[in-house]
């Protein structure tokens, strides 16, 4: 696995440092475009399966599940919590695009253990405006995760709710851990 520590910059190398982290992606890109070739598929997952996960860099879902391109939708969010937001994308990724699993990833040594609902106020304090959003911080991992399988399994928007699993990636082995719902 090639991380971003150890993606060559120097100027013999493909990437390019011109300037800021983006212009580093767009020039990686350029890379990508060239060698690229239409696979031929369509918006809908070969697997049938919608992957809710944190955001959190460490996680590499494709490598850690076995997933191809093409084979899931993938929904990150910090913590990955299912929010109004979530619960959008997987309906339409149900109703429009044909997935009926879903499966939940959140993971140990997640940032929103370590932060509060009183994050929305210091936000407040300092730009004058206090977020429409929760931050949905929780202290313990497995609850979360049964709560938010209860998120999705009780939408009325959902048209599967037949297979919905939550798991807890261990950032340290790399193993997934099953969450019983009840």
């Amino acid at each position: 696995m090639t991380t971003s520590a150890s993606v060559p910059t120097g100027p013999d190398s493909a990437i390019t440092r011109r300037g800021t982290v983006t212009d580093r992606l767009v020039d990686a890109n350029g890379h990508y475009a060239a060698a690229f070739s239409d696979p031929g598929m369509d918006a809908r997952p070969v697997l049938h399966v919608a992957v809710v996960a944190c955001m959190d860099a460490r996680l590499d879902l494709h490598a850690a599940l076995g997933l191809e391109l093409g084979d899931c939708h993938t929904i990150r969010n910090a913590g990955g919590v299912v929010t109004d937001d979530v619960i959008r994308s997987l309906t339409i990724s149900q109703r429009k695009l044909g997935t009926r699993s879903v499966v939940l990833i959140h993971h140990t040594g997640c940032g929103l253990e370590s932060i509060t609902e009183d994050f929305r106020g210091e936000l407040e304090l300092e730009v004058g405006q206090r977020p429409a959003w929760a931050v949905e911080a929780f202290r313990d991992v497995d609850q979360d995760v049964r709560q938010s399988m209860q998120r999705v399994r009780t939408s009325p928007f959902m048209l599967h709710t037949d297979d919905v699993r939550g798991f807890v990636f261990d950032v340290k082995t790399g193993r997934l851990r099953e969450i019983d719902p009840a």
